[in-house]
């Protein structure tokens, strides 16, 4: 169906699909298993379509996406092992639900970077917004600039580093995983926390509800030592470390409707 919207006219179905075409550009420039295409005058949709026909269908290994232009939803979905260069920014949700890409983001990031990533690397040149790394369970995403509030928000594993600063909340019921955060983290610092580890290097605002200082172990210097070592980022600074208190463990007190039906 179309419908007239001032003098320019759209196409939409009964799904509410914005862009219902379905089909591959087919810009890209293809050498053995790299591939290089512009996506500066592509949709999202038509951007997320190219990288699937060239990694599932195409046998291409090594994309580089350029002039993404800040768009949302770039990347989400990959399954697979590949690596993927984004020359400039995105917008909010990118990079999201994927397993096993090596993602390099020149720019910065919004909102919801890396939601529910499973595997991977992500490495981000410049900041992130808020709930980066929201739900994450496995990989590791590299911030080079600053987060926003809530980041690793859920975590359920996994490490988020961030070279800068971090919001608000950071690691907001966060299960399980690390955080390694180089300068100041905001109020509400693992706020709730069930489990995981969060080293600050800088000042922490204030901590979150059951979340205390941890005694720092010769594996938690291995373990830091080993992730500044992999991406290159130098000698860490010295940190503090923070993990859950447990006072928020209730779990052996059962509710009265609870103790009928185990009794």
């Amino acid at each position: 169906m179309d419908a007239l919207v001032g003098k320019r006219r759209i196409s939409y179905d009964a799904r509410g699909l914005s862009e219902p075409d379905a089909d591959v550009p087919g810009v890209s420039e293809v050498t053995g298993t790299t591939a290089v295409f512009d996506a500066a005058g592509l949709t999202t949709r038509q951007i997320n379509l190219e990288l699937r026909s060239l990694l599932y269908g195409q046998g291409v290994k090594d994309v580089t996406v350029k002039n993404p232009g800040s768009k949302h939803s770039i990347g989400v979905g990959i399954l697979t092992r590949c690596k993927i260069t984004y020359q400039g920014s995105l917008g909010y949700f990118g990079c999201g639900l994927i397993d096993g890409p090596e993602v390099h983001i020149t720019g910065r990031v919004g909102w919801s970077a890396c939601e529910n990533m499973m595997s991977g690397v992500v490495v981000i040149e410049s900041n992130a917004g808020s709930l980066t790394g929201a739900a994450l369970r496995g990989g590791d995403i590299v911030v080079k600039g600053r987060v926003g509030a809530r980041s690793g928000i859920d975590q359920k594993g996994g490490t988020i580093i961030t070279l800068g600063s971090a919001g608000s909340m950071t690691g907001f019921m966060m299960q399980r995983g690390h955080q390694i955060i180089c300068e100041d983290a905001g109020p509400g610092l693992g706020d709730s926390m069930y489990d995981g580890i969060i080293y600050v290097g800088g000042k922490v605002k204030a901590l979150g509800i059951d979340c205390v200082p941890g005694e720092w172990t010769d594996a938690d210097t291995e373990f830091v030592n080993r992730k500044f070592s992999i991406y290159g980022l130098g000698s860490p600074p010295e940190f503090q470390k923070f993990v859950c208190g447990k006072k928020l463990y209730n779990y052996d007190n059962l509710e009265p409707s609870e103790r009928k039906l185990v009794l």
